[in-house]
């Protein structure tokens, strides 16, 4: 049996987590961690407020902050714990750290921008259409309490979009007197970020080609859309040397 800490585990993503972990016949929740929220019961756990609680588990989970998953990264996984990630806003610098720490070969780490199977999936599907349609954009719409914009999804979506499609399209600027308004530039691909009450998880990826749209769409309702790609990536982690990046890798390879 796998044992489980998390990190964050008095966050919304955190409780579900540990939720979904304490009920798993093959899963075991021995540690929640969370400074901000220390003393909380949480099930029959009571909320600690230092990683020292995580000492022996298997795999720690972190659904934290950008300022905090490095360091808890390091703490982790210097002591032979592999890791899962779903915090977001890390950056390229953040996931290099984070390489260069499971190249030690003492533990691995996943790290999803993304734990619902349906946002993978999109991000599949938008490689491929990339080889087709040249001109892409896309709308990634979130929840007012997310910091980091455009989200992680996105960015890693627009990456792959850009790397795939055979030709150049160069998206008009048309920023006019209004800077901004054509949103952000990754990699060529033009993503624009909304937040606002109401929402969970959505985006959309829309193709132009001559005559025609193709628009694709995943909408996250519940944060339950996440847990099965948290629980496949604490089963597998340990089988995957190294850094994986994206749910989708765990897909392709079963």
């Amino acid at each position: 049996m796998t044992s489980v800490g998390v990190l964050g585990a008095a966050g919304r993503m955190g409780r579900e987590v540990c939720r979904a972990v304490d009920v798993a016949d093959d899963l075991r929740l021995i540690a929640a961690v969370d400074p901000h929220h220390e003393g909380t019961e949480l099930g029959d756990l009571v909320v600690a407020g230092s990683t020292d609680a995580l000492e022996g588990v298997d795999v720690a989970v972190d659904f934290t902050a950008p300022g905090s998953v490095i360091e808890n990264a390091r703490w982790c996984l210097e002591r032979g714990m592999h890791m899962v990630i779903g915090t977001t806003g890390i950056g390229e610098d953040g996931l290099a750290e984070i390489g260069r720490l499971t190249g030690s070969g003492k533990a691995n780490a996943i790290v999803a921008p993304n734990f619902a199977i349906g946002a993978a999936l999109l991000m599949r599907f938008a490689e491929e259409a990339a080889r087709h349609f040249d001109a892409a954009e896309v709308i990634e719409l979130h929840h007012d309490r997310k910091v980091d914009a455009p989200s992680g999804t996105a960015i890693t979506t627009a990456q792959r979009i850009g790397a795939a499609r055979a030709g150049v399209w160069e998206a008009p600027g048309g920023d006019g007197a209004h800077p901004g308004a054509r949103g952000a530039d990754v990699d060529g691909i033009r993503v624009h970020g909304i937040r606002l009450p109401g929402l969970l998880a959505h985006q959309e990826v829309i193709f132009g080609g001559p005559g025609q749209t193709l628009i694709l769409r995943h909408d996250t309702i519940d944060r339950s859309a996440f847990i099965p790609g948290v629980l496949l990536a604490i089963r597998t982690v340990a089988n995957r040397p190294g850094l994986t990046v994206g749910l989708d890798a765990l897909l392709a390879h079963g």
